[in-house]
């Protein structure tokens, strides 16, 4: 019996319309057009993933986190920028390319696929660099690796067999001083189960911490958080039910009735009874800064937070979702003894009242105290919505500006692209041994003209770009991607 017949036109919804319209573009364009100047010393490549469908679903309403990871590459050295991109050959886009229409079903169901999957990862959600490969990661699933200079599929990778989890996180955090790939991965022995296990790998590719420990809830994991002693997971109230699942439903129920879970873990040497889940009230915690310890060894840890639910298009049991317009994540800092057996996290403080997220450090600086943070940020004054808001489409929370702040001076800087512009996830570029000064480089969409745009802004002059990097494609919103300077890339460049 073959497979009822599908469309091979995308539909015309929010999320598959205007900016959300799939790209589907693979190629490579060398020399961009460049206005303003990149300084030589600028010598690297940025790369970031976005979902990006290669067919229509054949389930109705499908969400934009289940597009097909496309991989881009902006190559940015002796002030020229050179632009790749390419689809990561997951087992998902090989099925579906040989049988020439989508077969995988809802986000993270298997149960309503039209053919088995080894694997159903997208590979979608972020790219980081490691021991010469480039890994695309999907927080269902094993990562699959790249070649950084071709971006051709390298196929699954478990780390030479160590991987401890059939899972692994789409945020990887690597130690800037000792090197060391820490990791984990939820729903570690399969959908639907309450594991979490803790695993990192030194410089050379050894498996040195592996924890398994049980979580209160089956719930998202997104983002987490290390210090040089310690490892934090926020949970998102997003919750899994199995049975759900079987019947056809969502993987992911937004759940308001529990508490913000917030574990903590020894970095080293730790066993499954020593997590400590602290809460808090029930809120989304967005993507993390960075956490280090303070001189009286608490922990800090500054992250997004929002007091609705930021994924809206999974709501929750009697499907009540906020509207975009509701949502505000504000940059938050909690302040907490990791010791204490009071598991009441203490209120944290509002470090901005502003609507952020994607936030960034000085990545040197990462796991030990920060003192800059840039992020995405939404002023809608400063967009004219008016003449894009058909161009927008839907789906992706949007922003249109990039802020730096400087906590202990409080200093708050603002660059706004353009009326006509929304902006992507930054990535800091360092210039010297100083925290924060560097560049920031971000991908914006020009919705006046239809194509995407590489800005490039100095930390020490946030009123304009140094540089505008035009791309002749439009680019589909990403989720995450990272700054690997040409000295890392093992003499690969």
């Amino acid at each position: 019996m073959g497979l009822p017949p599908v469309s091979q036109a995308f539909p015309v919804t929010p999320q598959t319309s205007g900016l959300m319209a799939p790209c589907r573009f693979e190629g490579e364009v060398r020399h961009l057009e460049v206005v303003g100047s990149i300084p030589k010393e600028i010598d690297g490549t940025f790369y970031r993933v976005m979902p990006d469908p290669q067919f229509p679903a054949f389930i109705g309403n499908d969400p934009w986190f289940n597009g097909d990871g496309n991989v881009t590459a902006f190559r940015i050295t002796d002030g020229k920028a050179h632009f790749k991109q390419k689809f990561v050959r997951t087992e998902k886009f090989t099925k579906e390319g040989e049988a020439h229409r989508a077969l995988l079903g809802k986000y993270r169901n298997r149960f309503t696929d039209a053919v088995p999957f080894k694997v159903r990862s997208t590979a979608n959600t972020n790219i980081v660099y490691f021991r010469d490969k480039l890994l695309a990661c999907k927080e269902d699933s094993p990562p699959y690796a790249m070649d950084p200079i071709t971006l051709e599929t390298l196929g699954l990778y478990d780390f030479d067999g160590q991987l401890p989890s059939c899972t692994f996180t789409a945020h990887p955090k690597l130690d800037p001083i000792s090197k060391e790939f820490v990791c984990f991965g939820y729903e570690a022995r399969g959908e639907g189960t309450r594991d979490v296990c803790y695993f990192s790998f030194n410089q050379e590719g050894k498996l040195i911490e592996n924890v398994s420990m049980v979580a209160p809830v089956c719930a998202m994991i997104h983002d987490f958080a290390v210090t040089e002693n310690w490892v934090i997971f926020p949970i998102i109230p997003q919750t899994c039910d199995l049975e759900r699942m079987k019947a056809g439903g969502e993987h992911w129920q937004w759940n308001p009735k529990i508490p913000f879970y917030l574990g903590v873990l020894p970095r080293r040497g730790a066993r499954r009874f020593d997590v400590k889940w602290f809460t808090a009230p029930n809120s989304f915690p967005g993507h993390g800064a960075n956490a280090y310890e303070n001189d009286h060894g608490e922990i800090v840890f500054d992250l997004a937070m929002s007091d609705e639910n930021v994924f809206a298009w999974w709501p929750d049991k009697d499907g009540n979702a906020p509207s975009p317009q509701e949502i505000v994540q504000k940059l938050t800092r909690f302040t907490f003894d990791p010791k204490s057996d009071m598991l009441d996290l203490p209120t944290p403080e509002v470090l901005l009242e502003d609507d952020m997220e994607f936030s960034k450090i000085d990545d040197r600086f990462l796991m030990r105290k920060h003192d800059h943070i840039f992020f995405d940020l939404m002023r809608r004054e400063y967009t004219n919505f008016r003449s894009i808001g058909m161009k927008v489409g839907g789906g992706a929370p949007i922003y249109n500006s990039l802020g730096h702040l400087t906590i202990s001076t409080g200093s708050y800087d603002i660059y706004n692209p353009g009326s006509k512009h929304l902006i992507q996830e930054p990535v800091f570029i360092p210039r010297s041994a100083e925290e924060g000064d560097g560049w920031l480089m971000a991908l914006v969409n020009n919705l006046d003209v239809g194509y995407s745009e590489l800005h490039l802004v100095d930390t020490k002059n946030f009123v304009e770009a140094q540089a505008v990097i035009k791309l002749p494609v439009r680019l589909r919103p990403g989720l995450h991607g990272n700054w690997v300077g040409s000295d890392e890339l093992a003499g690969r460049t």
